[in-house]
């Protein structure tokens, strides 16, 4: 005990060991006492030294500190303080938070090498890393809580290993889950980030943790915490989130069926009162927003992010999240991330779209949302990274949006201007932003309105009808021309590139585009005089965005304007530019650095406005366009005039087959809609076969209580002599004669049914027969289905002579009840002298005559009434007969007409067949011709998308 007072730093006498020896004679103890309080007082000794004697402690004691985990596992306080030693010998965040401000990273890189050779000595044997998974097992505090911190520091210094190793250990990962569920906050929130650590890049343990209800506990957390209120558990467990569902396309579709997309709704119920927003809530939201947008990046697959889209959209989240886009006092950088947030949820669900276009900002008077986000867009005075949010969320909401894209470019045209200029449309704030002097608001407006172009030629026509006034007194000028005008001016090359954008995307597949450009004599010299200077690096890129918009006049050409024929522009181009110097100068735009970063994701991120550029889908114009082009400018005036042919015979061909797709589809819907009432029917007469069923087995339940009753009855009349006998088949007669009238009650009944479902039937075979008779006319396929639905009717008919049976064996079973009703009325009769023979009964007896008599009539009347409705059924029957016999006559015709139609189906699969060898024939003379041709499995795949997308979109070249 005195070496221990002396490690401690008790006084001693004689010179003082130095720290090595210390440890080494400590590390000595450990081994050799035999005594358990000995070696729990040097491991605690070698915990105290190992903060200042990292290296020491851990060269010469982790051996013996492994060892006492393996033998001591009884006493729970060696474990703890073995555990905190090779924590402190193996983390370097003690060593982190110990270095002063002014020390240098090489010290630092040394600690980062020095825990890491611990670890990796420490877990050289895979035995260790298990012990310590059976140890984080442990209830006791002072094991546990240490075991978590030191698993924790050995995956941030050597992750990817000892992922793999808790991985093959049983139950490995599954041990780890229960911290989440321990009532200790403290075990609880450092489980959270050892789970952090393990979940980084492993897409396996991620799906182990998100099966082990990883997502359940901790959104129950979460909720605890406060939500974005909480504090830095709520932060932890967000990026645990993150990690479990970045890049994991099946945890995300695990997330979304779990139903916990509607458990996000909630983090965004911000208040009225938004000023006050601490730093830790602030953080909280932001990556509760990024959150949001890793379900649906443009990076998923596209069904999982529709239906991720979906989901948000039902349970109310992107409501939400446009509130806080509309609200006040939102911090900038949250409100930035509300933005692409939104942005994302919306990119390409029509559904979405449609209801962030109806979205009003709380203004007096209320602005649609994108007018607002499109005046802080063309604002100079916002902050650069709300400008490209706004601009991202314009595109998205754009994208796949012809709905959107009319409505944008109907604020352009003539008839919808607003004349009373009292509000200021989307058109209106895009022209202002095209044609202000900012250059960032320049090229913000041409991409935006690019994107509103994007893959539709209808509108691209629509916005050559634009004009613009310029200033009093000019005649006004197309939007087209101010664009060529402004290039002409030699602005910044922020602004031409914009502008050069935008012209590119609108002649691209737009011949008459293509001609109104062309039909100004001043653009093509402008165009050939950009490329043919040699200028500098800037300059560059806007000589190979003309060479772009030069060849693009020249590909989509369809020579009308005689100056300016495909022919001539080429010549143009080899007198003053040279071929070879043309083809160098497209070339310029691929191989600019900025074009690869934009090619990259839809969100425009630049690190400063000058690297604002290029556009991500203007990259993949430039990418599909650059070697037809190529092409294009080396071909000859015979191989154009080939080509135009070829293309006609295509456009032909393709508006032939479009016709005969479309005559499908409509025989498909047909065919569907027959389906569907056939099903309609098939239902109908199910439940009328269960319902005739069921009163056949109530017809002989009735049968064999009648019978028995009978049989009392007869029983009863034989011991009519006594007197209490005679009381006693007097209350049986009167008991079984109200039974009777109830049972023929229900007879009536059951008729009043049957009637009623007879009228369903004449109903429905009226319909039917209307239906055939209107659908006469139809093509091929709604033929066929017609002589299906005939089969149906007689089956229908046979239903009906099943039914008309039925009918007749419930009025043979009425007559039996009559002629049974008769033998009653004989035996009452019959019984009537005996009862007189007593004087004790005879005013009993006077009063069961009367009663039975005027029961007996009533009897009477109402089996008189149920042969009446037999009748009456029997007419039904007879109608129902004659309609039979006439839909056999239309069946007879409707195989006639279907005969027909299939003759005429084999001529249009003859004439379809040629048309198809034609077009392969023309498809190789095009390929011989260097021509790209699309094979028809693509054509066929891009034409069952469509199918599968209920659009009416059609095939452009």
């Amino acid at each position: 005990m005195n070496f221990l007072r002396g490690v401690m730093g008790g006084p001693s006498a004689g010179p003082q060991p130095s720290g090595a020896d210390t440890i080494q004679k400590l590390c000595d103890r450990v081994a050799s006492s035999t005594l358990l309080d000995d070696r729990r007082d040097a491991v605690r000794a070698l915990k105290s030294l190992s903060k200042k004697y990292r290296l020491e402690v851990g060269i010469q004691a982790m051996e013996h500190l492994i060892h006492v985990l393996q033998t001591d596992r009884s006493d729970s306080e060696i474990i703890g303080y073995a555990l905190d030693t090779l924590y402190n010998v193996i983390s370097n965040d003690l060593e982190e938070e110990e270095q002063d401000d002014s020390e240098e990273e090489n010290s630092a890189k040394q600690v980062d090498d020095l825990g890491s050779q611990f670890t990796e000595i420490f877990i050289k044997q895979q035995e260790n890393v298990t012990l310590l998974l059976t140890l984080v097992e442990e209830f006791d505090f002072h094991v546990r809580w240490p075991g978590v911190k030191l698993l924790t520091s050995l995956l941030k210094q050597q992750g990817p290993q000892v992922q793999q190793i808790i991985l093959v250990s049983p139950m490995g990962v599954s041990r780890l889950m229960d911290l989440l569920a321990d009532s200790r906050e403290v075990i609880r929130n450092d489980g959270v980030l050892l789970l952090q650590q393990l979940t980084k890049s492993n897409a396996a343990i991620q799906k182990i943790v998100a099966f082990e209800n990883a997502f359940e506990r901790l959104l129950d957390i979460i909720t605890e915490e406060g939500n974005s209120d909480g504090g830095i558990v709520v932060e932890d467990c967000l990026l645990l989130l993150q990690n479990l569902l970045k890049n994991n396309n099946s945890n995300q579709n695990f997330f979304k069926e779990g139903s916990y997309i509607q458990r996000m709704k909630p983090w965004f119920e911000v208040g009225d009162d938004n000023c006050g927003w601490s730093a830790q809530k602030v953080t909280n939201l932001h990556l509760m927003l990024q959150l949001v947008r890793v379900l649906v990046s443009p990076t998923n697959p596209p069904g999982a992010t529709s239906s991720c889209q979906k989901a948000m959209f039902h349970c109310g989240l992107l409501q939400q999240l446009c509130t806080i886009l509309m609200a006040t006092g939102v911090p900038a950088d949250i409100l930035t991330e509300t933005i692409n947030t939104v942005s994302e949820v919306i990119r390409g669900c029509q559904t979405n779209q449609d209801y962030f276009a109806s979205v009003n900002a709380p203004s007096n008077p209320p602005r649609p949302a994108i007018v607002v986000l499109l005046m802080s867009m063309v604002n100079e005075r916002q902050p650069f990274v709300l400008r490209c949010a706004v601009l991202y969320c314009f595109q998205c909401f754009l994208y796949k949006n012809q709905k959107g894209q009319g409505e944008i470019v109907s604020t352009l045209l003539p008839s919808t201007i607003d004349a009373t200029g009292n509000s200021v449309s989307a058109g209106q704030l895009l022209c202002g932003g095209l044609f202000s002097t900012d250059s960032l608001s320049n090229w913000c407006a041409a991409v935006a309105l690019a994107h509103a172009l994007q893959e539709n030629a209808t509108l691209k026509e629509q916005l050559l009808r634009v004009q613009l006034a310029t200033s009093i007194g000019n005649p006004p000028v197309s939007l087209l021309q101010q664009c060529t005008n402004i290039l002409s001016q030699g602005s910044k090359v922020q602004t031409r590139v914009g502008l050069l954008m935008l012209l590119c995307t609108w002649l691209s597949n737009c011949s008459i585009a293509v001609t109104h450009f062309l039909h100004n004599p001043a653009n093509v010299p402008f165009l050939t005089g950009q490329i043919a200077e040699n200028l500098g690096e800037e300059e560059q890129l806007v000589q190979g965005l003309c060479a772009l918009l030069l060849g693009i006049s020249i590909y989509y050409n369809d020579n009308s304007l005689e100056n300016y024929r495909k022919e001539k522009l080429k010549q143009l181009i080899e007198k003053r530019i040279g071929r070879e110097n043309f083809i160098e100068k497209l070339g310029f735009i691929s191989k600019h650095e900025l074009y690869s970063r934009a090619a990259q994701k839809p969100q425009p991120s630049f690190s400063s406005p000058d690297h604002m550029m290029f556009d991500h889908e203007f990259t993949k114009l430039v990418k599909e366009l650059e070697g037809v082009i190529s092409k294009a400018i080396y071909k000859s005036s015979e191989e154009d005039k080939k080509e135009e042919e070829v293309k006609k015979t295509l456009e032909q061909h393709d508006n032939i087959v479009t016709h005969y797709k479309k005559v499908i589809r409509e025989q498909d819907q047909e065919l569907e809609e027959l389906k569907q009432r056939i099903n309609t029917l098939t239902s109908q007469n199910e439940q009328l076969q269960a319902t005739v069923t069921q009163q056949v087995s109530q017809i002989q339940q009735h049968k064999d209580q009648y019978n028995l009753l009978k049989v009392q009855l007869g029983k009863d009349t034989q011991h009519h002599n006594s007197h209490g006998d005679t009381f006693q088949i007097n209350g049986i007669q009167t008991e079984e004669v109200s039974k009777l009238k109830e049972e023929l009650e229900e007879w009536k009944n059951k008729h009043e049914l049957l009637q009623g479902q007879l009228k369903e039937k004449d109903s429905v075979i009226e319909k039917l027969n209307s239906s055939h008779l209107e659908m006469g006319t139809t093509e091929q396929s709604s033929q066929t289905n017609k002589f299906g639905g005939l089969e149906h009717n007689n089956e229908l008919q046979k239903e009906l002579e099943v039914l008309r049976s039925q009918i007749q064996l419930q009025s043979a079973e009425i007559s039996k009840l009559q002629m049974e009703n008769q033998k009653l009325q004989v035996m009452n009769a019959t019984a009537d002298p005996a009862l007189g023979d007593s004087g004790t009964t005879a005013a009993t007896s006077s009063e069961l005559e009367a009663r039975l008599e005027q029961e007996i009539k009533e009897l009477k009347s109402e089996v008189k009434a149920l042969s009446e409705e037999k009748e009456a059924l029997k007419q039904h029957l007879d109608s129902s007969s004659s309609t039979v016999a006439i839909l056999q006559d239309e069946k007879s015709k409707l195989q006639r007409e279907v005969a027909e139609s299939k003759k005429e189906q084999d001529d249009l699969l003859v004439l379809l067949a040629d048309q198809d060898q034609k077009i392969s024939a023309l498809k190789i003379k095009l390929k011989d011709l260097g021509v790209p041709v699309e094979d028809e499995d693509d054509t066929e795949s891009g034409d069952q998308g469509d199918e599968d997308e209920d659009g009416d979109e059609e095939e452009q070249d």
